[in-house]
């Protein structure tokens, strides 16, 4: 019998533990809403737009936050979706992610603030293929950023203006965000996995 651990033994979890609950995530989420107000000196002018996947629901629900403190302010009208699959640097080696579709608000992007909405910024890669995405698309008057999680590791000269957590990791580590909208009903919670 040989000791080699089994490919499915290798990849999984030595460890994993809850860095944000269901109400962490609800907290940072109203502190980063209430921020974007603050930077952008109220709603005027403002899009959100996520990444697929994750980044989409947490800009709704930023959106909903912003709308709870303006009233008259419809949350769809600020919220959209940017797909960034093809603008990828790594799409030659990861052939399996399917486009979806980008939706943006009925007023565009052209001379608005506008504040990309991800999950996890990690290599800042995903963000260089966003901002590609929207100059093909427009001419935002300012682009943000704003992230649920940021475990640093940067290839790219990229920062957040708007974390929730600042979360440092090992590169061995995974950091899993779920939401219940992605990943079923009262899933919501980021956890780190380590491997071994």
């Amino acid at each position: 019998m040989s000791n080699e651990p089994t490919r499915d033994r290798a990849l999984a979890p030595v460890s994993a533990r809850i860095v944000l609950s269901s109400e962490d995530i609800e907290r940072v989420l109203t502190r980063i809403a209430h921020e974007i107000i603050e930077a952008n000196k109220g709603v005027a002018d403002l899009v959100l737009l996520g990444i697929p996947s994750r980044g989409f629901p947490l800009a709704q629900r930023l959106a909903q936050r912003i709308a709870a403190t303006t009233p008259g302010l419809d949350p769809a009208c600020i919220t959209g979706q940017l797909d960034v699959t093809m603008y990828r640097d790594d799409l030659r080696r990861s052939t399996t992610r399917t486009p979806v579709p980008t939706r943006l608000p009925a007023s565009g992007i052209d001379d608005k603030v506008v504040v990309l909405v991800d999950d996890v910024l990690y290599s800042g890669r995903t963000i260089r293929a966003a901002l590609d995405a929207i100059a093909d698309l427009g001419r935002p008057r300012i682009v943000r950023l704003a992230v649920l999680v940021d475990r640093g590791h940067r290839e790219l000269p990229i920062r957040a203006d708007h974390v929730g957590k600042n979360l440092p990791t090992a590169t061995t580590e995974k950091v899993r965000v779920h939401l219940s909208e992605v990943d079923g009903a009262n899933n919501n919670e980021v956890v780190i996995e380590a491997h071994a």
